[in-house]
């Protein structure tokens, strides 16, 4: 019986009068937005050798709301065996012309070791000598990373580690406001930490 409905109704169907199809539906591919593709931070073994690598100039400027003067200096540091650093650069950013590195504004630097705890233990070490000279010592979330701010008399910092890497953000002399300190070191640490795509 099933089956002999299934035959009328096929039979049915052949005898309709037949419409003009609807043009068929082209899918919209809309391309995704940065927010979507946005890279995440990684353990950066392989130290770059330009701050472009870090953060560049226009997104320095960008996350600080305001132009730096000169362009961003490079100092590459030297390995460190008994301390188990492997790598080490450091960026200054904000240097006007004809002055020197001390007058940056915002220094980033990363630094590469052995393994994820000798750098735990580096930024662990860091922290504590920043606690016992007085500096305010606050945890803060570093994109989906943990790192900790430190304010001091003359500088204001943001200091993690993440696999063999550790990363620090200075601010000297109060250069960023108190309001936005956070906001504006976590950011460039979260940026310093994740490779251009």
């Amino acid at each position: 019986m099933a089956l002999g409905a299934v035959a009328l109704t096929a039979a049915c169907s052949t005898t309709a009068p037949q419409s003009q199809a609807p043009p068929p539906q082209i899918p919209k591919i809309t391309p995704q937005t940065s927010a979507s593709r946005a890279a995440a931070m990684v353990d950066r073994p392989t130290l770059p050798d330009d701050c472009d690598l870090v953060v560049d100039a226009d997104a320095m400027n960008a996350v600080l709301g305001q132009q730096l003067p000169g362009e961003p200096r490079i100092i590459i540091g030297v390995k460190e065996p008994g301390i188990g650093r492997t790598g080490k650069i450091d960026c200054y950013y904000g240097i006007p012309p004809k002055q020197e590195l001390t007058a940056a504004k915002i220094v980033i630097g990363l630094s590469t070791y052995t393994d994820e705890l000798t750098a735990r233990t580096r930024v662990s070490e860091s922290v504590e000598g920043e606690r016992q000279n007085g500096a305010k010592i606050t945890e803060v979330d570093v994109g989906k990373q943990k790192g900790t701010l430190i304010e001091g008399k003359d500088e204001q910092l943001v200091i993690g580690s993440l696999g063999k890497s550790t990363f620090v953000v200075r601010s000297w002399n109060n250069f960023v406001p108190q309001q936005n300190l956070t906001k504006i070191l976590t950011t460039l640490a979260q940026q310093a930490m994740t490779p251009p795509v």
